[in-house]
């Protein structure tokens, strides 16, 4: 499993790390570390709580070991994984990757052409023009399709169309949300165009290489103290501003899923 290999691969840094700030918001949870590094990754709660317990820990996760907390990209429950992912995330967020660069624009990156039929996994509503005027056609994926404003002219099909729909796309844009939800790995095992992991949540990391993903479109967090503010007043990716740098890694991928 794809966070199992990011877990090994941050595994010696969390050994001498400490969580000292831990915040769940709507929208993001961030783990900030000792050393000052911090990591952000989607809140994922799909469902409610049967009782006014959401974290049974809460008010215990920080200051705790980094490895305890990034332990819990494994678990089942959504605000627990979206910690430990956060946890690996503030880990990567020290370790600038080669081909990384600032800015960069997507659909050049991509290079999604008028004969692209692009996927789209998570509604990503600034990026939804600038790649329709790009290609062919745009396959948004989203398990909240039905609640979302949507431009018009664009169509948003249930997650579950991904199995039927992917294997047909020239280039796919996914969220980084699926490695706190554990959807990832079998996302890529459908994609047979190029792809690039998309937002916040994204770890910056070479692991993905192995697995087909030729660019990275994430962020590194550069103000802590505002970024720990924002997520805990309940904010997202649009008040981030300042407080993040995107960046755009192209990978060197080295194996491509079978054909089914």
């Amino acid at each position: 499993m794809i966070v199992e290999e990011l877990l090994e691969s941050v595994a010696a840094d969390l050994k001498v790390r400490t969580a000292t700030e831990v915040r769940v918001g709507l929208a993001y949870t961030v783990v900030k570390l000792d050393d000052g590094s911090c990591g952000l990754a989607a809140t994922i709660r799909e469902e409610p709580s049967a009782c006014c317990i959401l974290l049974r820990e809460a008010g215990e996760l920080a200051p705790r070991p980094a490895a305890a907390l990034a332990e819990l990209a494994l678990s089942t429950d959504g605000l627990e994984a979206a910690i430990g992912v956060a946890t690996i995330n503030a880990v990567l967020n020290g370790r600038p990757l080669a081909g990384e660069r600032e800015g960069g624009d997507l659909v050049e990156e991509m290079a999604i052409t008028t004969s692209d039929s692009v996927g789209m996994i998570g509604y990503f509503g600034p990026l939804v023009e600038p790649i329709r005027r790009s290609c062919r056609e745009l396959l948004i994926f989203e398990r909240r399709a039905g609640q979302i404003p949507l431009p018009e002219g664009v169509k948003v099909y249930p997650d579950w169309a991904a199995e039927l729909l992917l294997p047909q796309c020239d280039a796919v844009l996914i969220s980084g949300s699926t490695v706190v939800n554990k959807t990832i790995d079998h996302l890529l095992e459908l994609c047979r165009g190029r792809v690039g992991l998309v937002g916040p949540t994204t770890p910056l990391s070479p692991v993905f290489a192995r697995h087909g993903v030729s660019f990275l479109f994430g962020s590194r967090v550069r103000d802590a103290a505002k970024i720990l503010k924002i997520v805990s007043e309940g904010g997202g990716t649009p008040a981030f501003g300042s407080a993040i740098i995107k960046v755009a890694v192209r990978l060197n991928p080295h194996r491509r899923p079978e054909a089914r």
